[in-house]
């Protein structure tokens, strides 16, 4: 079985007897260097795994300010090579795993096997894939075992329990729970629906699967790793670097990481 430096660092996390702090940035926002510097900063301030995004012409699922940041990235001449390059300054700074989120069609049309090969060279941990469910998935399940790549499947409140089965057994680093229907933003609560999803893919055999949608405090952040091995911040991260660049970005990642005590 292929080890996976994702599932490593949650592990050792949950034994520590907290869990870990997944933290999503944008590559290219509000520039490239500048969105290098943010992703150290939150791993430099207590997050475990950083989850990169790359920018895309219709991202269904993210939210209004996930939405302005990849626009703005994109206006500002981002290419997805630009993410292979950010990986790599990253990774060559700091230790934490490094996954990128993306839609699949960008993958599609750089190629699948491509795309996993400059990964892996650039030091990636792997992929988020919001809009790929595995019985679609054959070329990437074969081209990220190939190079030794986590694959993160979805998992939600609405997937059935065969969904729920295939996402644990396909999914490699951890499943992401989907913690309400619809896009990603903060929220004053998380919805009680993801310790459902979480407890269903208990049932389902997973060991391990992380929260996300709607996270933006630390309370926050402490109830989910009461139940789930990883906590996902996003929105707040991103509307932290809009509106006061990286030192806000790593002040806000600081407060999050609180909650993993």
């Amino acid at each position: 079985m292929i080890a996976s430096a994702v599932e490593r660092v949650i592990r050792r996390r949950v034994d520590a007897g907290s869990g870990a702090l997944v933290g999503y940035l944008p590559v290219g926002f509000p520039d490239l260097g500048t969105s290098v510097e943010a992703a150290v900063a939150l791993v430099e301030n207590g997050v475990d795994v950083v989850e990169l995004g790359l920018p895309y012409s219709d991202p269904v699922m993210d939210g209004l300010a996930i939405q302005r940041a990849t626009q703005t990235a994109l206006q500002n001449g981002f290419r997805l090579a630009h993410g292979f390059q950010a990986v790599e300054r990253i990774r060559a700074r700091v230790d934490a795993p490094v996954l990128v989120m993306t839609y699949w069609n960008p993958v599609l049309q750089y190629g699948v096997e491509r795309f996993a090969a400059d990964l892996e060279s650039a030091g990636g941990a792997g992929l988020i894939t919001p809009d790929l469910i595995p019985d679609e998935a054959d070329d990437w399940l074969a081209a990220s075992d190939e190079h030794g790549l986590d694959r993160v499947f979805l998992a939600a409140p609405s997937s059935s329990p065969a969904r729920m089965q295939q996402a644990v057994a396909s999914s490699r680093g951890f499943v992401y729970a989907v913690s309400t229907m619809g896009i990603t933003g903060a929220r004053a609560d998380v919805d009680a629906a993801a310790r459902s999803v979480i407890a269903r893919l208990r049932e389902a055999g997973s060991t391990s699967a992380c929260v996300g949608l709607g996270i933006s405090t630390s309370d926050q952040v402490r109830d989910v790793l009461s139940y789930a091995d990883g906590a996902i911040v996003g929105s707040r991260l991103v509307s932290a670097l809009a509106d006061g660049g990286v030192s806000a970005v790593a002040a806000v990642a600081a407060e999050l990481a609180a909650g993993t005590d």
